[in-house]
């Protein structure tokens, strides 16, 4: 009886295949690889607990529109910060497109609000913190903070400040102008 090689990759060997098909974008070829991992249960667990296997598994589902499996993954396993970006693309993506198929016509940008709504981000993939008109709350504080302290601020400190919050300087001199545009319509009312 014929039999198949057997191939012994280390859980980390493993990653760094899935990692550079990951990054080639070479779904298909992704897929196939994780298909001739082994099934021996001591193998699967390790792998199972790999974030770059694990995210490749929810990249290598939602191409094959097998969104029940990607929520599983995105719901059942903490993905570190780096990951979230793009995990929360393909969560609320699956989402839009079952929404989609559902209503038989692309969705609006309402529709995508109320599906957002109806299907929040699992924690495993977000920091918690809300984003409100695009800032994060934390953010907004901080502009704020400054805003009290200085209305107009200089370049060094735009720079300063897009630093600390992540933003770039003209996110943060957008704000401020904003800001001051809010405040003296609201003392003129």
């Amino acid at each position: 009886m014929f039999q198949l090689p057997i191939l012994n990759f280390s859980p980390q060997q493993v990653a760094g295949v899935c990692e550079t098909l990951e990054e080639s974008g070479d779904v298909e070829r992704l897929g196939r690889f994780l298909w001739s991992l082994p099934v021996a249960p001591a193998a699967c667990e390790a792998l199972n607990r790999n974030e770059s296997v694990l995210r490749a598994r929810a990249i290598v589902a939602f191409h094959g529109g097998n969104y029940r499996e990607l929520y599983h993954i995105l719901e059942s396993h903490k993905f570190p910060k780096e990951s979230h970006a793009k995990l929360q693309a393909l969560w609320l993506e699956a989402h839009y497109q079952e929404a989609e198929k559902l209503r038989g016509r692309p969705l609006g940008p309402v529709d995508k609000y109320r599906v957002r709504k109806k299907f929040p981000l699992p924690r495993t993939i977000w920091d918690g913190e809300q984003k409100t008109h695009c800032f994060k709350e934390r953010t907004r504080h901080l502009l704020r903070e400054w805003y009290l302290q200085d209305p107009y601020p200089n370049p060094s400190k735009k720079r300063e400040l897009a630093q600390a919050t992540g933003l770039t300087p003209t996110h943060v001199g957008n704000w401020f102008k904003n800001r001051r545009r809010k405040n003296s319509s609201q003392s003129f009312s």
